[in-house]
């Protein structure tokens, strides 16, 4: 058998292969490391006199009465008796074959949680079994595993059980790490925390098992931390091995572009931007993440990145995640850009075949030295002459594969083009030293002077009629306004107001208004449109969805009014508030609500009010969802923690950072021997 990845199933029948293969188990070691999320303590019995209120226990007794009652529902209530008292145990729904197990007289071990009810001490739904006296307790605490359709606790247990005792003869389980690392970091051996993880003896702290802190979990989640570590810095330093451009700072362009612009770059702009100049000027690859709130000012900073590539004789490429923002930063670029005699191109749905194949004829000949666009960029027509810089915009609502496929379209054999990714979604310290570990990251964390923080204002939807007063204020006085909306279609479900309602009934409500309507499904051509007569002040009030969340700049809009925030997340609604209040009056945000408030609703809602730091929004974001949601893992492509929990176990984090690097000099065999074990063919995704 492979000494880290055991072979496939071949004695589980298929049926029940495939159902595994749905909770991400594909061979034996998979199904070890398919750890319980929770454990049920079997070992012991409580006397019905002693048991705690609030407490799971097991309890035996003998059935002395059972009967179906109507009031004030249909249940079955059972009282169990041991020598000590009486129980009730309740059942809301049952099935004809309980009522006759349950009859007077039968003996029960029943183990659930313990509250005071209407007749007394009772248990709701136990779990239940029919017993023998002096029938042997369990010798080890219960595991409970996640399981899947068709596959139940019991399969799972046995299949576990049966592995383990096979693993005595096997080696799948031996040890990955030197005994200096199990010494420095005080860990115990993998094969010993796998087997009592499965098993645990019922003298051990419930507690530490259940919060994950034993020193078996410690171990499990050291090694997943180290694996992601260990894959990482793999990651980076293949990259290292690849050449790039050499694109020295020449000054010329970048000079005169500085000059004109109407403001100084900040000392945090500079300083970031110091950063990426040095990494544009080495021989390998840049990849590196330019971190900053709403409106710090990243765009200037790649404007100036892509003239370092220009001013080298080399293209650069910028990505946008939506059309809108694409064409607002093709508008931006080319007002930098055509002064100084750059040509720039851009790519869009909304263009004419004509228009498009000028473009891609420009942008291969290498004439064009900038192109902007969607994803479309990355499409297989689309060739680049010499690409020296990919700029990604919102890097995380690409997908990993996608933002491979433009970076490689400037590779030759063993090149690739430098990549700036930039986020207006700070990233947390916790997540960016485990989740970007293979990255660098430059942080713009100061907003350009004078600019004001956004007034935000949580309204009820009981006051509505004061917001539409507030807004048709605003337009008299000859400023600009938002109406965002979460859905364009009616969802019986969630019952949210659509965009196409509030469109009409807004433009019935403000006859005297100019009022627009922008959504996602609008053709590209009709967006672009809409979008360009808002920033020129044609339009006064603008319904949208959330399609203007990033990119969208217009100086006069200085309102925004924000139906069923309750229902947004936390990084959503910062990057809608970062919309208003880029010119020179302060911007007002009105969160409309509707009662009742969920508990993380509430939550939200009072943190983007309290808040308007970008960077401590993220880490309560981070708080309130966990890393999988907070970084769009489905999108990104990034392997999420199944144990660990990086704020929760930061020593252990730091630990596997300085462990991986000690085992990639020391003990590169089994640096590779802990990465097959942990994330087998998984390690791709991480390639970039």
């Amino acid at each position: 058998m492979n000494t880290l990845k055991s072979n496939p199933f071949s004695w589980i029948n298929q049926p029940l292969q495939q159902k595994l293969v749905k909770l991400g188990i594909h061979n034996e070691l998979d199904l070890l490391l398919h750890l319980p999320l929770r454990y049920e303590d079997e070992t012991r019995l409580y006397p019905i006199r002693d048991i705690p209120e609030g407490k799971t226990v097991q309890i035996e007794g003998v059935i002395v009465d059972c009967e179906i009652i109507t009031h004030p529902r249909r249940q079955l209530v059972c009282q169990l008796k041991d020598t000590s008292g009486v129980l009730f145990i309740r059942f809301l729904n049952f099935y004809p074959a309980q009522v006759k197990a349950y009859s007077p007289g039968v003996r029960l071990r029943v183990l659930g949680e313990v509250r005071t009810g209407f007749f007394g001490a009772e248990m709701i739904h136990p779990k239940c079994r029919s017993v023998h006296e002096e029938a042997p307790l369990a010798d080890t605490l219960t595991p409970i595993y996640s399981t899947t359709a068709g596959v139940a606790q019991s399969t799972i247990t046995k299949l576990i059980q049966q592995i383990l005792r096979d693993s005595r003869n096997t080696d799948f389980l031996a040890e990955t790490l030197p005994e200096t690392i199990l010494t420095q970091y005080q860990l115990i051996g993998f094969r010993e925390s796998i087997w009592l993880l499965h098993q645990p003896p019922p003298d051990i702290a419930m507690g530490l098992l259940q919060n994950r802190t034993h020193p078996a979990w410690r171990r499990i989640k050291f090694d997943e931390l180290l694996a992601q570590q260990l894959s990482m810095r793999m990651h980076y330093r293949q990259r290292r091995s690849y050449r790039a451009p050499v694109l020295q700072e020449k000054n010329h362009l970048t000079q005169a572009l500085l000059a004109s612009l109407a403001f100084d770059l900040t000392d945090a702009q500079k300083k970031a931007l110091t950063e990426i100049k040095r990494d544009l000027s080495a021989a390998n690859p840049m990849q590196r993440l330019l971190q900053g709130d709403v409106g710090s000012g990243k765009t200037i900073v790649a404007a100036l990145a892509a003239l370092q590539a220009i001013e080298n004789g080399y293209q650069a490429a910028v990505m946008a995640p939506t059309e809108i923002l694409s064409e607002q930063h093709y508008q931006k670029f080319l007002s930098w850009f055509a002064p100084l005699g750059v040509t720039v191109a851009w790519l869009s749905g909304s263009q004419t075949k004509k228009q498009r194949a000028h473009e891609l004829t420009e942008i291969a000949a290498g004439n064009a030295m900038l192109t902007v666009g969607t994803h479309a960029l990355f499409q297989e027509q689309v060739q680049f002459s010499r690409l020296g810089l990919v700029i990604v915009d919102e890097q995380h609502r690409f997908g990993v594969h996608q933002r491979l496929a433009l970076r490689l379209k400037g590779s030759e054999t063993n090149w690739l083009p430098h990549q700036l990714m930039m986020s207006a979604t700070p990233i947390p310290r916790t997540l960016s030293m485990s989740y970007y570990a293979d990255l660098e990251v430059s942080v713009i964390d100061q907003l350009p002077p004078g600019r004001l923080p956004v007034i935000t204002k949580l309204i009820d939807e009981s006051r509505r009629s004061e917001v539409v007063a507030r807004v048709r204020e605003a337009c008299h006085a000859g400023k600009q306004a938002y109406w965002v909306c979460p859905l364009i279609e009616e969802s019986e479900a969630l019952q949210l107001k659509t965009a196409v309602e509030t469109y009409t009934v807004l433009s019935q409500t403000f006859p005297d208004l100019k009022v627009s309507l922008v959504h996602g499904r609008l053709h590209a051509q009709d967006k672009s449109a809409i979008m360009t007569a808002f920033s020129q002040g044609e339009i006064q009030l603008l319904v949208a969805t959330t399609v203007i969340e990033v990119g969208v700049d217009v100086p006069n809009a200085s309102l925004m009014v924000i139906e069923h925030a309750e229902r947004m997340g936390l990084s959503q609604l910062h990057q809608l508030r970062g919309r208003i209040g880029r010119g020179s009056e302060v911007g007002i945000c009105v969160l409309l609500y509707q009662q009742p408030l969920s508990q993380i609703a509430r939550q939200r809602l009072r943190i983007i009010f309290e808040h308007t730091d970008g960077f401590e929004i993220a880490r309560q974001d981070l708080r309130l969802r966990g890393p999988g949601e907070f970084l769009g893992t489905r999108q990104s492509g990034i392997p999420m923690l199944r144990f660990a929990d990086v704020q929760q176990d930061m020593d252990l984090l730091e630990a596997a950072r300085t462990a991986a690097e000690y085992l990639l000099h020391d003990y590169p065999a089994a640096a590779q021997r802990h990465l097959q074990r942990w994330l087998g063919e998984k390690k791709e995704y991480l390639r970039v």
